[in-house]
């Protein structure tokens, strides 16, 4: 069944069909939703509000548009309105130590560190160019898709990825040059 007949029957009442489309594109949201706000507590409770949204609102999607685009954009407002629900009441995590059991800590350590400066990286780039990035790197998304996920033309997405990649290449270089 494609999504569009899944949420026609979610938008009569269906709770099932409701349950097959978010089984099909929760992954997804949560992944895009811990782009943005890089909590994995955070992420979850963007998505889980935006689903609720999105179930409160299926009676008005369009099914002769794709219905992925429509949930994560949602999903994508969800994520921001929690961070700035969150944003006046940030406080400073401490700095914890996980021992490991890995066989080469070296190795780990360093690969968690190029997590962290990655991380960092995407966190310092504008929000419309950390999704873009993320979303045709790590997702696979098309150009297209992400232009109309984001509501913005396909050329600004092309233009914001390009300059992403640059900005996460020249902030790597220099935490790489920084370790010699």
């Amino acid at each position: 069944m494609t999504d569009a007949e899944l949420a026609t029957r979610a938008a009569a009442g269906d709770r099932e069909a409701f349950g097959e489309l978010v089984e099909r594109h929760a992954p997804t949201a949560r992944r895009l939703a811990r782009t943005l706000t890089s909590d994995p507590a955070d992420a979850d409770d963007a998505v889980q509000d935006g689903l609720l949204a999105a179930w409160r609102a299926v009676d008005r999607y369009d099914p002769s548009r794709p219905f992925r685009p429509w949930l994560l954009r949602i999903v994508l407002n969800a994520a921001r309105d929690l961070l700035r629900r969150r944003r006046v009441r940030r406080t400073e995590p401490l700095p914890t130590a996980f021992p490991s059991d890995a066989p080469d800590p070296e190795r780990d350590a360093g690969r968690a560190l190029l997590r962290e400066r990655l991380a960092e990286a995407l966190q310092s780039l504008p929000e419309r160019r950390r999704l873009a990035v993320t979303l045709f790197d790590a997702e696979g998304y098309a150009h297209g898709e992400i232009a109309e996920l984001l509501g913005v033309p396909e050329g600004t997405v092309r233009s914001d990825v390009f300059h992403a990649r640059r900005a996460l290449r020249d902030a790597l270089a220099a935490y790489r040059e920084g370790d010699r």
